[in-house]
Order: C-alpha cells, then sequence, then structure tokens
C-alpha cells in the first residue's frame, strides 16, 4: 500500500495535536471533583468512567498523522497500567506537559537528544527521591485511604482495606459482577500460582487481559502438548461433556497450542493453557498438590499414565472458578475432596519436619499455604448496568493502586510528591545547555498533575500550585475539601509505584516523541490525505 510521509515541525506538530487529543479527554478526570467520560459502544450501553486507561484505550483519531501521537499518548497510559494498576491518568497529563514545553524548546533550536539526556537524567533523580521519602504501609488504615483516593469513593476504600487485611500482601483478590445493588465480599478456598496463559488467544476479557472461565474441567500433567496427536484423544471425549477446559502441562507448543487457540476462536471451546508452577521435582510436587485441590488424575509417564485412549473424563479436575491472567493462575473452589487436601498436607508437614535447608522449608510452606488458601471475591453491585461497569473499574484501579501502595510504600498525594522532590534537581549539573534545558522542562512538568486537579475543581490551578510550593514538605492542596494542610494527616496519600510509574513512562514517551522528525502512515482509501494543513508529504 502506498505512503505518505510528514516531515519536521509539521510531523511533531501532528503528534502534538493527536497527544492533545486525547490527554485532553482524559485529564479531566484527575482529582477529587474530576468529571466522568461517557464512552459510546458500537453495541450495548455506553460506559460511564473517570478511569484513565479505560478512556484512553477508546480513542482513535480519523486523521492518521495525529492518531499517531494520541496512540503514543495511550502507550503511556497502558505501561502505567500494566507496572502499577493505576496512575494512568497522570502519567497521561505529565506526558502532554513534557511534549509541550520540550516542543517550544525544539522550535527555539535545542538539541531533541541533549533534552531528552537531561530529561532522563531528571526523571532517575526524581524516582530516587520519592523511592528515598516513600513511607511502608502496614495498617488497615492506609490501605482504606489510598483505595479511597484511587476510587473517589471512602466506601471502596473501607472494603478494599478489609479485603487487603484479610487476604494479606500475596492474598488472592478477585473482582466480580455481583447481583444485587449492595457490594459484598465472599471468601471462599482458593489455590493460585505464578504462571499465566501461554496464548494470549485465550484471553476472554481484553480490557483486563484475563481468562474467565466458570465451571471448567482440569487437565494436570507433567508432560508436554506438542501435536495434534497428543490432545485429541482425551479432547474428544471431554467436549462430549462440556467446552470449557483448563489445562495445566509442562508445556503446550507448535500443532497441539495452535489446536486449541484456534478452536477457542472459533468458539468450538472455551480454553485455556497455563505451564505447571516450579520447575524439575518440584514441578511434579506443585502438579501433586493441584491434581488433590481440583480432584484431578495427575497423567504423568512416571505413574504409567500418558495422553492417550486410556484418559478419561474421570481423570478431570474439578473448579468452580478459573481466573488467568499474563503472569498469575488462581483457581476458586477446587473439586477435591477435604479428605485428600488434609492428605497432602499432612503429608507436606511430614516433609516440612524432616527438612534441614531453610531453602526447602520456605518452599515447603508454600506449598502448605498454597493449599489451605483462600480467595476473596469482591461482588460489586449497582442499580443498573452503566452504574455497574463504572464502579467496577473503580474497584479495579482501587485494587491495583493498594497492591501497589502495600509493595513499595506510600508518599504524599495530590501531586505534592513531585513538587517536593524538584529541590533535588538543583544538584544536577550539565555542560550542555539543552540537558540542562531538558531538567528545566520536567521540573515545569512536574506542576501540571496538582495544576489540573485544581482545575477540575474550580480554582486556578497556578495560583494553587504558587501556594504549594510555599508551604513546608508534604503540605499541598485538598480538591474535595478546598483548604492546605498535611497530606498525610488529611489522608491523601499515593503509592510510590505508581508516582514512580507515571513519571517514567511520561518521559520514556515524550523523549521519543521530541526526537521524532518524520511520520509515515498508509494512504486513506478514499485518496484523500488526511494531514494537517500546509505540512510536506511526500
Amino acid at each position: 500500500m502506498a505512503k505518505q510521509l510528514l516531515f519536521d515541525e509539521n510531523a511533531r506538530q501532528a503528534l502534538r495535536d493527536g497527544i492533545d487529543a486525547l490527554a485532553d479527554a482524559v485529564k479531566m478526570t484527575l482529582g477529587p471533583r474530576g468529571r466522568n467520560v461517557v464512552l459510546d459502544k458500537r453495541f450495548g450501553n455506553p460506559t460511564i468512567t473517570n478511569d484513565g486507561v479505560t478512556i484512553a484505550k477508546d480513542i482513535e483519531l480519523s486523521d492518521k498523522f495525529e492518531n499517531i501521537g494520541a496512540q503514543l499518548a495511550k502507550e503511556i497510559a497502558s505501561k502505567t497500567n500494566d507496572i502499577a494498576g493505576d496512575g494512568t491518568t497522570t502519567a497521561t497529563v505529565l506526558g502532554q506537559a513534557i511534549v509541550h514545553e520540550g516542543m517550544k524548546n525544539v522550535a527555539a533550536g535545542a538539541a531533541p537528544m541533549a533534552l531528552k539526556r537531561g530529561l532522563e537524567a531528571a526523571a532517575r533523580t526524581i524516582r530516587e527521591e520519592i523511592t528515598d521519602g516513600a513511607t511502608q504501609v502496614t495498617t488497615r488504615e492506609q490501605m482504606s485511604q489510598v483505595a479511597a483516593i484511587s476510587a473517589a469513593s471512602a466506601e471502596i476504600g473501607d472494603l478494599i482495606g478489609e479485603v487487603m487485611e484479610q487476604a494479606g500482601k500475596d492474598g488472592v483478590i478477585t473482582i466480580e459482577e455481583g447481583r444485587g445493588v449492595e457490594t459484598e465480599i465472599e471468601y471462599v478456598e482458593g489455590m493460585s500460582f505464578d504462571r499465566g496463559y501461554i496464548s494470549p488467544y485465550f484471553v476472554t476479557n481484553p480490557e483486563r487481559m484475563e481468562s474467565v472461565i466458570e465451571d471448567p474441567y482440569i487437565l494436570v500433567t507433567d508432560q508436554k502438548l506438542s501435536s495434534v496427536n497428543d490432545i485429541l484423544p482425551w479432547l474428544e471425549k471431554q467436549l462430549q461433556v462440556s467446552k470449557d477446559l483448563l489445562v495445566i502441562a509442562e508445556d503446550v507448543d507448535g500443532e497441539a497450542l495452535a489446536t486449541l487457540a484456534v478452536n477457542k476462536l472459533r468458539g468450538a471451546i472455551n480454553v485455556v493453557a497455563v505451564k505447571a508452577p516450579g520447575f524439575g521435582d518440584r514441578r511434579k510436587e506443585n502438579l501433586g498438590d493441584i491434581a488433590a485441590f481440583t480432584g484431578a488424575t495427575l497423567i504423568s509417564g512416571e505413574l504409567n499414565r500418558n495422553l492417550d485412549d486410556t484418559v478419561s473424563v474421570e481423570d478431570f479436575g474439578r473448579a468452580r472458578r478459573v481466573v488467568v491472567t499474563k503472569e498469575d493462575c488462581a483457581l476458586i473452589e477446587g473439586g477435591g475432596t477435604e479428605e485428600s487436601v488434609e492428605e497432602r498436607t499432612m503429608m507436606i508437614r511430614g516433609q516440612l519436619n524432616n527438612a534441614t535447608s531453610d531453602w526447602d522449608k520456605e518452599k515447603l510452606e508454600e506449598r502448605i499455604g498454597r493449599l489451605s488458601g483462600s480467595v476473596a471475591i469482591i461482588k460489586v453491585g449497582a442499580a443498573t448496568e452503566v452504574e455497574l461497569t463504572e464502579k467496577k473499574h473503580r474497584v479495579e484501579d482501587a485494587l491495583s493502586a493498594t497492591r501497589a501502595a502495600v509493595d513499595e510504600g506510600i508518599v504524599p498525594g495530590g501531586g505534592v510528591a513531585f513538587l517536593n522532590s524538584v529541590e533535588k534537581l538543583d544538584t544536577l549539573k550539565f555542560d550542555d545547555e539543552d540537558e540542562a534545558t531538558g531538567v528545566r522542562i520536567l521540573r515545569r512538568a512536574l506542576e501540571e498533575p496538582l495544576r489540573r486537579i485544581a482545575t477540575n475543581a474550580g480554582q486556578d490551578g497556578s495560583v494553587i500550585v504558587q501556594k504549594v510550593v510555599g508551604l513546608d514538605s508534604g503540605q499541598g492542596y485538598d480538591a474535595a475539601g478546598d483548604n492546605y494542610g498535611s497530606m498525610i494527616d488529611l489522608g491523601i496519600i499515593d503509592p510510590a509505584k505508581v508516582t514512580k510509574a507515571a513519571l517514567e513512562n511520561a518521559v520514556s514517551i515524550a523523549g521519543m516523541v521530541l526526537t521524532t522528525n518524520v511520520l509515515v502512515t498508509d494512504e486513506p482509501e478514499n485518496g484523500v490525505a488526511a494531514m494537517p494543513a500546509g505540512g510536506e508529504m511526500y
């Protein structure tokens, strides 16, 4: 297909316009007084949300050149969401501010690569300062505060605080749609392990990139599935009973993986395949634990069992539900009997009593915890489907933010952590003036989250920023109460992990935008060039 090109300032202008289009929509949601955005859907009801990454993923621009800018801004939000699960709006606001300030300097003759080096050096300094200033989260109250800020709801904050306290840092917590108007918490038996789906083609929820299967049959084997002959003998029998299937094996690749993926896409089978957790002998032990929990028979050559005609439906395990992400697999309410699970647990306890190395003891304790673990299910309730979707987004964000806070601690929220860190930039010295300009660009951009929070609250953002800059460290603006005070005391806190992820991704993408000089895209099908007026195109 023929291509169209855009060069120099016209290319950067198109990128900026695309970034602005997406960022202007996303940043309206920032802060306790941010607004919602309504997303039209081709099928079904519109979606109302204030979740930055959800909004960003829904935006496509008709102008092909500007759409490149929008997709780069979308990448800022997506990467931040992947790393921290929250902070996508802050990251987008930062990225837009860096691009605006950077392009002014590029237009004035600054060297883009030098600006990028300065930005990256400044970002490293700010990141270290945020890490050093983080406070560890130890109480339910702190977890509730983090969740409440993320969800803009004290009710959701209390709920997440309760669940996190009960489930623990590494506990399995899933979110699903409830059947009533009230949001409820249910605790059930569950097991999780750190292996995700082998192929993204198994995903059932593209928005959250996870595969959720209700009442699946579960095949547990230590063998590798590569050819069609490895799966057909037992798959045909299983399909006569149910289309829902979880395969846990040493590996699934080649023709076997292609067959499962293609039939999943065609709707012939609802399947997800994951690799068995662990390595060597530990893998076999882990598979035995999974088999006991689900009621499956472990298909292993060492037990004289192979994946052939001898495998029957009775060899499959069961679970009420499985949730598989890119990195983890959770089995909820396995079909194994209490006796089999208890017998397996007692066997492991016997091994633990005889273990001599700390490493062996640690792994055995992990297995006991996995077998006796529980899963917390948050059942989100609402009066209407539209409200349910919006509320579920907020609960998901709140849970991600709270997990991030427990991982790496908390810092003052409301954009104050960024403002408190800028003094550290004074320690950076450069011989190249353009690199020093890159530092100044980031210094200015770090004011933007607070400025936007204040603007969304109906205040003059620049006035609020100047006021906060003059306050003591940790002091900031409470947009909900329209007053100033200690962010920590007011319960306005952000996870350090989220804050750092927002900064790093904003600087990364913005730096690439500033060093871009040419845009290449397909010619529009109708032959009309979609480009900014006055641009050069070849």
